[in-house]
C-alpha cells in the first residue's frame, strides 16, 4: 500500500478540529497524525511528527496561521501548509501565499475541496522533490562552474516582459530546485518589486555597485532580498536619479558575482538600448527577448534582431518568446514569423484574468495559480531554457561590427 499523506489540523476550534478529523479518517490515503489548538502548538507537533501537509487556520489568538507558516517555512520546509479562512478577501490571499502557503481554502469547504487541495499539494511537492534529485549534478569537489544568466528584453514596452522574468524566476525555483536571484535590470522605474510586494529600502542594487567597485563585499546577502517564492532578489534603486550611479563596469561585476553564487541570474532588462542594458545583453548566456501579436512589437523586434546580428550574439544567444500567442488579433505566428525571417523558439498563452488577478496582489501568478496554462507554460520555458550555457562576455570580449564599434560606442 502507498504511503499516507501525513496531515497535522490546527485550529484553536475544538469543534472545527474533530470535525476534519472525521471528514479525512473516511480517506484511505490520507492520516491525520496530530491536531493542535495554537500557532505554538503547531509548532512543536509540526516538528516531531513531520506531517506531509499542515491544514492552518489563519485567525488564532496566540499566532496566527500567517507567522505560525513562516516559521513552519523554517523550522519544517518539508511540510506543505493548505490556509484555512472565513474570510476570502484578496489580502488575506496575498499574504498567506508570501507567508509560503501552498493552497487557500475559504470555509466553510466541502469535503471534496479540502481532500482535493491536500491530495493536490502533496502531489505537486513530491513532484517537485522528484525534480529536484534527478537533477542534481554529481559533485565537482575540484571545479566550480557559474550559473548562467538569463537576460529578458523586449525593444517594446507592455509585453509582459517583467511579469515574465518574476515568474520564470519563481519556476525555475520552485519546480527545477535551482538556485535562482533575480535582478531588476530597469534601474529607473523598475517593477520587480511591486510584482513581488517588496520594497527597496536600503536594499538595491544602487547600493551594491558602489561596494563591488571598491572590492568584493563581505556579503552579498546584505544587498539581495530572500522572497518567500524561493527566489532572491536584487532591486532596482528607489529612486530614478540613484539609476545614475550603476555603470557598465559596475553592472558586469554585480552579474560575474551573482553568478558565481546562483544556479541561474534573471534579468529584467528596460526596454530601451543604452550602455547598461547592453552590458547586460552582452553578458548573459541567453537573452529571451518578448514580443507580442502586434504590428509595433513585430517591426521592433525585426529592429532589434538586426542589431543583434551586427553585434555578432552568437547563434542561440537570442530567443524569441511569443507572448499572449492565442490572442486573436488578427495576425498569425506564421505571419510574425515571415516578417522577421526567423521562427519563434517559445510561446505563451494569453489569461488576462489570472495574470492580472496575480499583479494586483503581488503574488506570481505561478504561485497564485500553478495549474493555469499560462503557468505551464513559463514553466516550460524554464526547464527549455534552465541548463543552456553559451559563452559571455564575461569569459571573452564581445564581438563588435566590422568598424571596430559597438552600436552606441561604449567602452
Amino acid at each position: 500500500m502507498a504511503d499516507k499523506i501525513r496531515v497535522l489540523i490546527v485550529d484553536d476550534i475544538p469543534e472545527t478540529r474533530d470535525h476534519l478529523t472525521k471528514l479525512l479518517g473516511f480517506e484511505s490515503d490520507i492520516e491525520v497524525v496530530a491536531t493542535a489548538s495554537s500557532g505554538a502548538e503547531a509548532l512543536e507537533l509540526a516538528g516531531r511528527h513531520q506531517p506531509d501537509v499542515v491544514l492552518m487556520d489563519i485567525n488564532m489568538p496566540d499566532m496566527d496561521g500567517i507567522t505560525t507558516t513562516e516559521k513552519l517555512s523554517t523550522h519544517v520546509p518539508t511540510t506543505s501548509v493548505v490556509m484555512m479562512s472565513v474570510q476570502g478577501e484578496a489580502d488575506y490571499l496575498r499574504r498567506s501565499m508570501l507567508a509560503g502557503a501552498r493552497e487557500f481554502l475559504v470555509k466553510p469547504f466541502s469535503s471534496d475541496e479540502l481532500t482535493g487541495s491536500i491530495r493536490q499539494v502533496y502531489s505537486r511537492e513530491r513532484e517537485k522533490a522528484s525534480r529536484i534529485v534527478a537533477a542534481a549534478p554529481a559533485p565537482r569537489p575540484e571545479e566550480e562552474v557559474d550559473g548562467q544568466v538569463i537576460a529578458v528584453f523586449s525593444p517594446k514596452g507592455g509585453v509582459g516582459r517583467t511579469t515574465m522574468a518574476v515568474n520564470l524566476a519563481v519556476a525555475a525555483a520552485q519546480d527545477l530546485g535551482k538556485k535562482v536571484c533575480l535582478v531588476d535590470g530597469s534601474f529607473q522605474f523598475g517593477d520587480v518589486g511591486v510584482l513581488l510586494n517588496l520594497n527597496p529600502k536600503n536594499k538595491s542594487i544602487a547600493d551594491l555597485v558602489p561596494e563591488l567597485e571598491q572590492g568584493e563585499p563581505e556579503s552579498l546577502d546584505t544587498f539581495v532580498i530572500n522572497h518567500s517564492s524561493g527566489i532572491r532578489v536584487l532591486l532596482a534603486p528607489p529612486s530614478p536619479e540613484m539609476a545614475e550611479l550603476i555603470t557598465t563596469a559596475g553592472i558586469k561585476r554585480v552579474l560575474d558575482a551573482l553568478r558565481r553564487m546562483h544556479d541561474i541570474v534573471i534579468v529584467d532588462c528596460s526596454s530601451y538600448f543604452n550602455d547598461l542594458t547592453l552590458a547586460i545583453l552582452d553578458t548573459a548566456d541567453v537573452i529571451l527577448t518578448m514580443l507580442t501579436l502586434e504590428i509595433t512589437s513585430i517591426k521592433n523586434m525585426r529592429l532589434f534582431l538586426e542589431v543583434a546580428d551586427q553585434l555578432g550574439y552568437e547563434d542561440g544567444k537570442v530567443r524569441l518568446v511569443l507572448n499572449r500567442a492565442d490572442s486573436t488579433l488578427g495576425i498569425r505566428v506564421s505571419d510574425v514569423e515571415q516578417s522577421i525571417g526567423r521562427k519563434v523558439d517559445h510561446t505563451i498563452v494569453s489569461d488576462g484574468r489570472s495574470v492580472v488577478y496575480a499583479l494586483n496582489r503581488g503574488i506570481p501568478f505561478f504561485v497564485s495559480n500553478r495549474e493555469a496554462q499560462v503557468s505551464q507554460d513559463v514553466l516550460r520555458l524554464a526547464n527549455a531554457v534552465s541548463g543552456v550555457h553559451h559563452p559571455s562576455s564575461a569569459e571573452a570580449d564581445r564581438k563588435v561590427p566590422a568598424k571596430g564599434k559597438s552600436i552606441f560606442a561604449w567602452r
